[in-house]
């Protein structure tokens, strides 16, 4: 396989067979890695027990909960010990929709290093959201922009494909950030660079099973994130 998406996992258990069956459907080569922080529900044993029918499902199983970002750096060393091209980070709530995936994987074949699934690129595409979290996640990433230059609508998106050269110019063991702050580094760490981000636009549907791992750390996390990146840019510290 070529493409490699990573679905990172907490209490799941009602929404991972969905995911998982849902992208297999797509008939596209794809692998999937699921990095579970061992979660009380039984979503691990879901995964075990649907590996037994899809042979492209892996499993990293952590010992708690250990968030977000480490979770995604996790994998990405996985993917690149083992030569993944394309790299994909997706939530596993059904936000994001599987279909997209391949839209996202031929951007990145058309030309583009990152390929960004942005709710705001063309206009604002966030289904049953109430206005509170919408204006705060719009307002965050206006702000982001504001702050940082970066040519991002929506910096804090969390469905998206990197190429490989991209995660190997980066040094992944540096990124201690979650949540919000963790797409933002990644973006602007790889916008610094000089590789080409592309938003494309999808339909983000907020989960109906399940509870959103948000909170008001996450959000403080990115607020401050954005005024540190700026200023490690200036210094010319960002590896």
């Amino acid at each position: 396989m070529e493409s490699l998406v990573i679905i990172p996992t907490y209490n799941e258990k009602d929404n991972i067979r969905t995911v998982i069956e849902k992208i297999n459907k797509l008939n596209i080569d794809l692998d999937i890695l699921i990095i579970d922080d061992n979660s009380p529900d039984g979503t691990g044993a879901i995964i075990r027990e649907l590996q037994s029918t899809y042979k492209n499902i892996f499993l990293i199983e952590r010992p708690g909960k250990l968030g977000l970002g480490t979770a995604y750096v996790k994998g990405f060393h996985w993917a690149l010990k083992r030569g993944y091209t394309y790299i994909i980070e997706m939530d596993a709530d059904l936000s994001h929709n599987p279909d997209d995936l391949p839209r996202l994987i031929n951007a990145c074949k058309r030309g583009a290093d990152l390929a960004i699934g942005s709710r705001y690129s063309n206009g604002v595409n966030v289904i049953n959201w109430p206005i509170k979290r919408l204006l705060l996640s719009y307002c965050a990433n206006l702000y982001t922009r504001v702050v940082t230059r970066m040519p991002v609508k929506d910096a804090t998106a969390g469905f998206k494909c990197f190429k490989r050269e991209v995660l190997e110019s980066i040094d992944l063991d540096r990124i201690k950030s979650s949540g919000y702050s963790f797409q933002i580094e990644m973006n602007f760490r790889a916008w610094k660079k000089g590789f080409t981000l592309q938003e494309v636009s999808i339909i983000f549907i907020e989960r109906t099973e399940g509870h959103s791992k948000m909170s008001k750390t996450i959000v403080w996390e990115a607020v401050f994130m954005v005024w540190k990146l700026k200023f490690l840019g200036w210094l010319g510290k960002l590896k």
